[in-house]
């Protein structure tokens, strides 16, 4: 897919948020379930019209985040992510809070992704489209982000959707 020119937003139900060991339920109809290691980014006090220069200091933490994916939902059925995302179970995070004082740079962060024992993604924030302030700062100009709330910020190469054959 080309590089998008902004951020591309959707919302994650509650009833997706799942434990990092727990099962993920598979919708009824799914056809193209699909994984996503991402770096979460928790926010820890109200933000809202933030500028990208202020940004981090809304930032309590970072945990890992497992933006489960169902592709059909999400790409061929009417361009609304949100039904391809928010699944109850779709977004398993943790195990782990990390806070921001811990963390010098969450650019420079590895990530990956092991599915079965097999590991199908590698990768590192360094190579993420939109920096964590860009991110924190561009959100919080379309609604408030609360204490508590969790950005998902994008995932590197390894997605299922991606490989060939797709797996």
């Amino acid at each position: 897919m080309a590089l998008p020119k902004e951020p591309i937003l959707f919302l994650k139900a509650t009833s997706s948020i799942n434990g990092p060991f727990d099962s993920v339920e598979i919708p009824r109809d799914a056809q193209k379930v699909d994984w996503e290691v991402e770096l979460g980014i928790v926010i820890g006090k109200t933000a809202r019209y933030v500028a990208k220069e202020n940004a981090m200091s809304y930032v309590a933490g970072y945990c890992v985040v497992n933006d489960v994916s169902e592709r059909a939902y999400q790409l061929e059925r009417g361009g609304q992510w949100d039904k391809g995302k928010a699944a109850d179970t779709f977004g398993p995070l943790g195990p782990w809070l990390v806070t921001a004082d811990e963390v010098p740079d969450p650019q420079a962060l590895p990530l990956w992704l092991d599915v079965d024992g097999v590991r199908r993604q590698d990768g590192n924030t360094r190579d993420m489209i939109f920096g964590v302030a860009e991110l924190v700062s561009y959100i919080s100009g379309f609604m408030s982000l609360q204490p508590g709330d969790v950005i998902a910020t994008g995932t590197p190469a390894g997605v299922g959707m991606g490989l060939k054959p797709p797996v």
